[in-house]
């Protein structure tokens, strides 16, 4: 199957009201600009090197997301080309982000990850944790950073009531959080969860925004 069908297979389940985000990690030019010309703008990388090198080689409509986990001394490198950062999972990694940001004089779109899964190795705050650094006030100082929403991960497992719960569990978070903390801030907005197992699942428990790679561009050339 071509990345162009393979497409077409995905946009059928995929509502107008949310956001595609072709994740094209470890993927050559040549499948994203497929993808790019059937008609997407949107694509995730989680490498910074690898990101950096798409940027400069790819059209600059492109609408670049950085979804994986973020070290703060590569920040730097990221600040001036792309549009969201999806995985700030601690205080200081959104400290260093709006500090970056405004060395570009730019203020930069970001999520707050959450660990959701039954899985360890997956990154986030926990839900406390989130609303412990939400409630402490301090990203209220950050003017050069953008909280747009929350991001997650669910288990990779066969169990869909499970990756469900987990769904619902972010989508409690966001609610509680819009609530409390964004009821005036009409950027916080945005819901980034399901990937190629689970976005049909993801899409019915409130995505906005979803992240589908294997899907898309088959295995990844490693």
């Amino acid at each position: 199957m071509s990345v162009q069908s393979n497409l077409l297979s995905v946009r059928k389940y995929i509502p107008e009201h949310v956001k595609l985000v072709c994740v094209s990690k470890f993927h050559p030019d040549e499948a994203i600009m497929e993808a790019y010309e059937t008609g997407e703008r949107i694509f995730g990388e989680s490498k910074v090197q690898e990101l950096c090198g798409k940027y400069e080689r790819l059209p600059k409509d492109i609408h670049w997301h950085f979804i994986g986990h973020l070290q703060t001394n590569k920040i730097k490198y990221l600040v001036p080309f792309v549009e969201l950062i999806h995985g700030v999972d601690t205080y200081k990694l959104l400290s260093e982000i709006n500090k970056q940001a405004a060395k570009e004089d730019k203020i930069m779109n970001c999520l707050l990850q959450v660990h959701i899964a039954a899985e360890e190795t997956k990154f986030g705050f926990s839900p406390d944790e989130l609303l412990e650094t939400l409630s402490a006030g301090a990203w209220r100082n950050l003017k050069n950073i953008r909280i747009c929403g929350l991001m997650g991960m669910a288990t990779f497992t066969d169990n869909h009531d499970q990756v469900r719960k987990e769904f619902r569990t972010l989508i409690s978070l966001f609610n509680k959080a819009k609530a409390d903390f964004f009821a005036d801030n009409n950027s916080f907005s945005e819901i980034s969860m399901g990937m190629s197992d689970d976005f049909k699942i993801a899409i019915e428990e409130g995505s906005t925004m979803v992240r589908v790679g294997s899907s898309i561009f088959g295995n990844r050339v490693y």
